[in-house]
């Protein structure tokens, strides 16, 4: 053992001498690792597929008016849907937004929820397929946020979906999911 006079230490003559030496083996370690992790994560990216559209679609969504005041009356979200080819009539067919402020501080959900066979359904146009179904839906917004007050002027966001439900024993389950269409608008005075 080394003693030196004001220093009250003692090394091991068998351990390297110095920092150095562990800092070279945290950095080991991490480099072991960070690599490591790479391959892991390269082996998982190559395996993922992208998930295929499902057949319940949002075509086409029209919000307006832009931009909106409340007091001009209802904000609009006309959806155009198509259905499944094979669908049972008795499936609910709902359709909701949500319109959230950027804050996140005012926010709506608004929903419509009717059986299939109750909204009014169109074939596709001249050369689409015959077999496929669409309806439109009207979802009209109030301007009132989730405390029924008036929105706030500014920049607001919002989010439409489309659900297939069917009811179970336990309530309504979804069946189909549309991917969701999403938008921007802003309020006035």
């Amino acid at each position: 053992m080394i003693h030196s006079p004001g220093l009250s230490h003692t090394t091991d003559p068998r351990l390297p001498q110095g920092r150095g030496f562990g800092l070279c083996v945290a950095l080991s370690i991490f480099v072991i690792l960070a690599g490591h992790s790479e391959d892991v994560l390269a082996r998982t990216k190559s395996k993922l597929v992208p998930r295929p559209e499902p057949e319940l679609k949002i075509l086409a969504l029209h919000a307006a008016p832009m931009p909106y005041r409340p007091q001009d009356g209802p904000f609009h979200f006309i959806a155009t849907v198509q259905l499944p080819k094979d669908i049972d009539e008795q499936l609910m067919l709902e359709v909701s937004a949500l319109v959230m402020s950027s804050s996140m501080t005012s926010l709506r959900f608004l929903s419509i929820r009717q059986p299939v066979n109750k909204h009014a359904v169109s074939n596709t146009a001249a050369g689409g397929d015959p077999f496929q179904k669409r309806v439109h839906i009207d979802l009209a917004w109030d301007g009132l946020d989730h405390n029924k007050l008036q929105v706030p002027v500014g920049s607001y966001e919002y989010e439409v979906r489309v659900k297939l439900l069917s009811n179970g024993e336990k309530g309504q389950r979804t069946q189909m999911l549309s991917w969701p269409k999403r938008g921007k608008f802003s309020v006035k005075e």
